[in-house]
């Protein structure tokens, strides 16, 4: 038997995220129904990877929280889907949390029209990361999460490589083994998600998967810097009317103040809820509100705990 023959039929020297699933096979011979039960039962399997990761995501988050408040900056990387990815998330917290967009970066192997058109031959230059995060002032007090799939694009290893270089915090997220691939790193993410339902298309449970932890980790370092209370998003922009009734009901909700009063409120805060609900709920100016919450980095509970001490 040719060594060509033996390795079709071999799943073994292949990375685990190029290997075949069995459970799809002859997927094209599939009714309709087949093929949507094959999906749903195959996206059991990224909450199942994530769970696995919780602890490397918990030490992320920690880690990501403690390089922020001290004015380092948050970046993604990654190319194809995994770009795509970061970009995302990156591009989604400015609106829903108010952060400032250098705040939390998304770089991907050339550039925006990445974003809808293949560029794989970049993935393949580790040269082009280092100047992509020079180019945006990378440095030792910032936070780079390099995401791969495979464990093996070069572009995301060579940044990864140079971010641990620099001694800035370095995360990878990959949905291979170690013995598939070793990434420098402090934070090793490993959501294995198993062969995809077609061949390499990590797009799907992969990126799910990534997706998921994505959601988790910039989420919950909102959380922790002062971005949310209960379980409210407090750090809005009252940008069109859909917000501006949320922006209410936080404030009847937690506040305790009708229509009327929220909306004068709001206008005297320049449409900041947090302001806002600090004000409603210790009844001190607007001047001494700002103050306050200055002094409590931003965060409403905090400030209300500070306020009652006084």
């Amino acid at each position: 038997m040719s060594i060509l023959n033996s390795d079709s039929k071999n799943n073994n020297y292949r990375i685990l995220t190029e290997q075949i699933n069995l459970t799809s096979n002859d997927l094209d011979t599939k009714s309709t129904n087949e093929i949507v039960n094959i999906f749903s039962e195959a996206d059991k399997e990224p909450q199942k990877a994530v769970e696995k990761a919780i602890p490397e995501i918990v030490n992320a988050i920690d880690e990501i929280t403690l390089r922020l408040k001290s004015n380092g900056r948050l970046f993604y990387i990654g190319t194809g889907t995994s770009g795509r990815l970061g970009v995302l998330d990156a591009s989604e917290c400015p609106p829903t949390f108010c952060t400032n967009p250098d705040l939390i970066q998304g770089l991907i192997a050339g550039g925006i029209p990445s974003l809808t058109r293949s560029s794989e031959s970049l993935e393949d230059v580790s040269e082009i990361a280092i100047d992509d995060l020079k180019d945006r002032n990378f440095t030792h007090k910032d936070v780079l999460i390099g995401i791969t799939a495979s464990g093996k694009t070069p572009y995301v290893i060579g940044a990864l490589n140079y971010s641990k270089s620099i001694n800035a915090l370095t995360i990878s997220i990959s949905s291979v083994p170690e013995s598939d691939s070793i990434l420098d790193n402090d934070i090793d993410i490993r959501l294995i998600t198993g062969p995809e339902i077609l061949a390499g298309s990590t797009r799907l449970k992969a990126g799910t998967a990534t997706k998921m932890a994505l959601n988790i980790i910039s989420t919950s370092v909102m959380i922790k810097l002062g971005k949310v209370y209960g379980n409210r998003m407090i750090d809005l922009s009252v940008a069109n009317e859909k917000l501006l009734d949320r922006a209410l009901g936080i404030l009847l909700d937690i506040g305790s103040v009708n229509k009327e009063i929220g909306l004068e409120l709001l206008n005297k805060t320049n449409g900041s809820v947090k302001l806002s609900l600090l004000i409603a709920l210790t009844g001190i100016n607007v001047s001494d509100a700002r103050q306050v919450l200055d002094d409590s980095q931003g965060n409403l509970r905090t400030a209300l705990v500070k306020f009652s001490s006084d």
